[in-house]
């Protein structure tokens, strides 16, 4: 039997390297998409490796960009995947203001290029677009498939046009093409420049004795959190149903980031107020005050559900800082 095989865009990230791990696990020959740098960029999936010259490899990694779509067809021509995981993006909101030509390059038309090279190569690909929360920007929560839209960042606008054109592409081509809205979704692997690892880390750093001050922007703004290696799971039940639909990925549950401080600090015994200062440099242009998920279509359809608390996400994210505080301590003394 024939096992299925994966091609993963941004298997580098956080929450690509926690999918290739569901996929590896499930049996898949796992193909991931990863961007040409003078730095190396792989720390994630390096646990994944596999010698090259191994019979029984199963993970391969090839280099191409989301802006060049001749990358894109010659890879997926050669592989031509059963599933197709795009969660390749410039994901971070407040940098989309600063590079929004970029942002809009990769996370809009990337996304294009890549149904594009799929309809082209009459692949008969299953596709999973990574959508996000953000869509819904001012729109009050909750938030469910059925909320209109109202983005509020390059970042957002450039998902947007993202999540409409995979549903456009789905009823003009018959492709099955489905759009995963997910909510804010965290763990260890989250980048540095993210609130909630940022808040993580320095209060890891600041427990050590290595940092005093954490500065930050809006401590009031609502977000729904949950873990993204559960998260993923998800992805894979979407493209495992028989008819392509969107579904939002959440877990009901809201915390403002004042409070993601208060249990993160308190979790190392230390009191956030102390050391928390709120810097307006780090405000958005156009803030995004509450973002809170309705996930009933996917306990419904998928049977999917989250198992983790933004309390526990918290402390677990918290531990993992801080033991790689005391390894990096270990490795200089």
């Amino acid at each position: 039997m024939v096992s299925k095989s994966a091609f993963i865009i941004g298997v580098t990230g956080q929450d690509g390297s926690y999918l290739a791990e569901l996929l590896l696990s499930k049996g898949y020959e796992v193909h991931g998409l990863v961007r040409r740098s003078s730095n190396i960029n792989t720390f994630r999936i390096d646990h994944l490796y596999q010698d090259p010259h191994a019979e029984s490899q199963k993970f391969f990694l090839h280099y191409g960009d989301m802006t060049d779509a001749i990358s894109l067809v010659s890879i997926l021509n050669k592989i031509q995947p059963h599933e197709i995981y795009n969660l390749g993006a410039q994901s971070h909101v407040k940098v989309s203001f600063e590079v929004p030509d970029f942002t809009a390059q990769v996370d809009a038309l990337g996304t294009i290029r890549l149904l594009e090279a799929v309809r082209t190569l009459k692949l008969n690909s299953r596709i999973y677009q990574a959508s996000t929360s953000e869509l819904y920007g001012a729109t009050p929560p909750p938030q469910s498939e059925e909320t209109p839209f109202y983005p509020r960042s390059p970042y957002a606008a450039a998902k947007l046009y993202s999540y409409w054109v995979v549903k456009n592409y789905r009823e003009a081509y018959g492709m099955h093409a489905t759009n995963g809205i997910l909510f804010n979704h965290e763990s260890p692997r989250r980048g540095e420049t993210f609130v909630t690892r940022k808040i993580t880390l320095a209060a890891a750093k600041i427990h050590a004795g290595f940092q005093d001050k954490l500065y930050l922007g809006n401590l009031d703004a609502i977000r729904d959190w949950g873990y993204a290696k559960e998260y993923v799971e998800s992805m894979w039940m979407m493209l495992q149903q028989d008819t392509p639909s969107d579904f939002v990925i959440a877990t009901g549950v809201k915390a403002t980031v004042r409070d993601f401080c208060r249990e993160s600090f308190a979790h190392l015994g230390m009191n956030y107020e102390d050391h928390v200062v709120v810097d307006e440099n780090y405000f958005r242009p156009t803030e995004v005050d509450a973002l809170i998920g309705d996930p009933r279509k996917a306990k419904e359809i998928l049977g999917w559900e989250a198992r983790t608390t933004w309390k526990e996400l918290a402390t677990l994210m918290v531990d993992a800082d801080q033991s790689l505080i005391n390894s990096q301590n270990r490795k200089t003394s």
